[in-house]
C-alpha cells in the first residue's frame, strides 16, 4: 500500500510540460465558476456551423458576413455601454430610445438645419450624455431604483422621438461623411494592416501586463495559455480579413464591393479605451468594488455616487454612438430607430458575453461575443424559417440559458471559497 502511495504521490509531484499545466490550470479555473467567455465563444462557433450546415450557399457567403457585421454594430455599441451599468448590478431599459433621440438630434440638426456633419455629431452625443447625467442623478443621488427611472426615460424619450419626428415621419440623413461610417470599407491592404495592428498590440500589451505584474510580485497566468489565446486570434482574425476581402458585390461590373466594413475598427478603438478604462484607472476599479458590495465601497472611501452617475453618462453615451451608426446605416432617422428589439438584443449581447447580472463581473469584450451570438441568431434564423415566432422563441431560450449559466457560475464560485 505504501509503495502505491509513494508511486501516486511522485506522479503528482512530477513537473509537468507548460501544456499540461496550461489545461489543469483552465480545467480549474472552470471549476471555480469562472467560465469567461468559453459560453459565448463557443455559441459563435456551433451556431455558425449549424446555419452553415442548414443553409450551405447561403449563410456563410462574405456578403452575408459583412451584413452581419453591420447589422449588429449597434446593439454591440450600446451592449458595451450597457457593461458598465450593468456591473454596477443595475440597468438601463432606456438605451435603445437613448439612441433613437440622439440620432434625431442629428438629423434635425445635419438635414434639416444644414449644420455640419461634425457639430452634428457632437451634438448627438452631448444629447446622450446629458441624458445619462439626467439618469444617473435619480439613480444615485435620490436612490430611485434604476429599473423605475430607465423604465420611466423609455417612455419618456419614445414620446420625445415621436414629438421631434412625428408619427409615421423620417428625417433622411445624406452627408457623405455620417453615410461613409456604416457603408464604406477599409482597402484591402488596409485590412490587413488592421489585422496586424489588433494581433501586435494584443501581444504587447499581453506582455506588458505581465512584466508589470512580475515587478509587482503578483502572478503572471500560464503563458502557454496566453500564446494560445494570441495565435487562436490571429487565425481567427485572419480568416475573418480574408472573407470580407473577398468580392461581394452582386454586379462586378457597376462596382466592386471588398474590404473590412469600416464600423470595425471604429469598434475596435471603442474597446480599447473602454477596456483600459475598466482594466487601467482607478475609475475602473471603483467600478467592480462598488458593483461587489457597495456598501464596503463607500466605507473604503469611493464616491458610490460619483461612480454610477458616470456609467450611466457613459452608457448613454455609448448609446448616442450607436444612435450615428443607425442613422448611417438606415440613412434616415424614424420613430423606430433604437425601438423594437434593439435594447433587448443589447442586454442579451452582454449577458449571453458573460457580464454578471448580479454586478461586479465582466468586461467590455463580452459584449463584443454576445452581440455576434445575438447577430448569428438574427441573422440565420430567418433563412431557415420565416416564422417571428420561433425567432423570438430560440433568442429567448438563448438569454435564459446565458442567466442560467451566470447564476450557476456565481453559485458555484461561492460554494469553492
Amino acid at each position: 500500500m505504501s509503495t502505491e502511495t509513494d508511486v501516486s504521490s511522485a506522479v503528482d509531484d512530477a513537473p509537468r510540460s507548460g501544456a499540461q499545466q496550461a489545461v489543469s490550470d483552465y480545467v480549474a479555473k472552470l471549476r471555480s465558476g469562472d467560465i469567461g467567455s468559453l459560453s459565448s465563444v463557443l455559441g459563435v462557433i456551433v451556431l455558425v456551423l449549424l446555419f452553415t450546415v442548414l443553409k450551405p450557399g447561403i449563410f456563410d457567403t462574405p456578403r452575408n458576413f459583412a451584413n452581419l457585421l453591420n447589422q449588429s454594430a449597434a446593439v454591440i455599441f450600446i451592449a458595451m455601454g450597457l457593461v458598465f451599468v450593468l456591473l454596477l448590478g443595475e440597468i438601463d431599459l432606456s438605451a435603445g430610445y437613448t439612441a433613437g433621440t440622439a440620432a434625431a438630434v442629428l438629423g434635425v440638426l445635419v438635414t434639416q438645419q444644414g449644420a455640419p456633419w461634425y457639430v452634428a455629431i457632437i451634438a448627438c452625443l452631448v444629447t446622450g450624455t446629458v441624458i445619462g447625467l439626467l439618469l444617473g442623478l435619480l439613480v444615485a443621488l435620490l436612490g430611485i431604483p434604476s429599473f423605475v427611472v430607465t423604465l420611466a426615460a423609455f417612455l419618456g424619450l419614445q414620446g420625445v422621438l415621436l414629438l421631434v419626428i412625428g408619427t409615421g415621419g423620417t428625417i433622411p440623413v445624406r452627408d457623405p461623411t455620417i453615410l461613409r461610417i456604416m457603408n464604406s470599407q477599409l482597402p484591402v491592404w488596409g485590412g490587413w494592416v488592421f489585422w496586424a495592428l489588433v494581433v501586435v498590440g494584443f501581444v504587447a500589451l499581453g506582455l506588458a501586463n505581465q512584466a508589470q505584474r512580475r515587478r509587482a510580485g503578483l502572478p503572471t497566468g500560464n503563458s502557454v495559455l496566453f500564446w494560445a489565446g494570441a495565435v487562436g486570434m490571429a487565425i481567427l482574425l485572419a480568416v475573418a480579413v480574408y472573407v470580407l476581402n473577398l468580392e461581394r458585390a452582386v454586379n462586378v461590373d457597376v462596382s466592386s464591393l471588398r474590404g473590412v466594413p469600416v464600423v470595425v475598427p471604429v469598434a475596435t478603438l471603442f474597446l480599447v479605451a473602454l477596456t483600459f478604462v475598466l482594466d487601467r484607472t482607478t475609475f475602473g476599479r471603483h467600478v467592480y468594488a462598488v458593483g461587489g458590495n457597495a456598501e464596503a465601497a463607500r466605507r473604503s472611501g469611493i464616491n458610490v455616487a460619483r461612480v454610477r452617475i458616470v456609467c450611466f453618462m457613459i452608457c448613454s453615451s455609448m448609446a448616442a454612438v450607436a444612435g450615428i451608426l443607425l442613422a448611417s446605416r438606415d440613412n434616415s432617422v424614424s420613430p423606430s430607430t433604437g425601438g423594437a428589439q434593439t435594447l433587448l438584443f443589447a442586454v442579451g449581447a452582454a449577458v449571453i458575453g458573460g457580464v454578471s447580472l448580479f454586478g461586479g463581473k465582466g468586461k467590455v469584450h463580452n459584449a463584443i461575443l454576445g452581440g455576434l451570438v445575438i447577430a448569428v441568431i438574427a441573422n440565420g434564423l430567418p433563412l431557415v424559417t420565416s416564422k417571428a415566432g420561433i425567432q423570438f422563441v430560440v433568442t429567448g431560450l438563448v438569454l435564459l440559458l446565458a442567466a442560467s449559466v451566470d447564476a450557476i457560475s456565481r453559485r458555484k464560485a461561492v460554494v469553492t471559497r
